[in-house]
């Protein structure tokens, strides 16, 4: 089976990825820097916002009517699944995020 060509140059690129943000992971520091408080408070009032009841809710109500568009066949079935991914990449977000840090430190 050949690739498609964008698909070859992102596998292609994902070591460099790999290998940058281990590098990225090995300058950050552990600890929070000093006079972050406030930008990590509002950095949590977001997370808190876009994984909520209100975002649960409409992630919900989405996901219910493009699953119909796409099954009366007013939606195309690409864009549709695109929406359903996205869903998952949204409320995933922290578990994508461990497993790249877990990778990114299991080189230490």
């Amino acid at each position: 089976m050949k690739l498609p060509s964008c698909s070859r140059q992102a596998l292609l690129a994902l070591p460099m990825l790999f290998t940058a943000m281990r590098t990225a992971l090995a300058q950050s520091q552990i600890e929070d820097p000093a006079g972050s408080g406030p930008l990590l408070s509002a950095l949590k009032w977001i997370q808190d916002t876009l994984l909520g009841n209100l975002a649960t809710t409409a992630a919900v109500i989405a996901v219910a009517v493009v699953g119909l568009l796409m099954l009366t066949g007013r939606m195309e079935w690409r864009r549709g699944l695109m929406v359903v991914l996205g869903a998952f990449i949204i409320f995933g977000a922290a578990a994508i995020v461990e497993g790249i840090r877990t990778v990114a430190t299991a080189g230490h």
